[in-house]
């Protein structure tokens, strides 16, 4: 027997959503591109990046101790963010939500030693 949840006929409403969407997408550049002033100036095609005149390449190697140090943190921040649920809920987790609190705190400070000994946030 075919239950009614299972009926093809009940995700009717989301393709139909989904094509309209598409529709207006496509209509909406095409619309723009045929509609839209077509002049094209030097200044036009200049590159301008917030206010400030371009000065050489683009493709200029980059120390990669900027990415690093923002990984870290993200990283860090996010694993931060896992200690707020258990500081609301502390009182109803009771000793065993400590013990797992520490646990986690004692795997980023790990981490976090690692880090430092590896010498990822030396700047030289």
């Amino acid at each position: 027997m075919l239950l009614l949840e299972q009926l093809p006929l009940n995700y009717a409403p989301i393709a139909f959503q989904f094509f309209v969407a598409i529709g207006f997408v496509a209509v909406t550049m095409l619309a723009t591109h045929l509609i839209g002033p077509k002049r094209k100036t030097s200044d036009k095609l200049t590159p301008f990046e917030s206010g400030v005149e371009v000065q050489g390449n683009a493709r200029q190697p980059m120390s990669i101790k900027y990415f690093l140090v923002a990984i870290l943190f993200v990283l860090f921040d996010v694993e931060v963010i896992f200690m707020y649920p258990w500081a609301v809920n502390f009182k109803e987790l009771g000793f065993i939500g400590m013990m797992q609190m520490f646990t986690f705190m004692a795997f980023l400070l790990v981490g976090f030693i690692y880090i430092i000994k590896k010498g990822a946030l030396k700047w030289e």
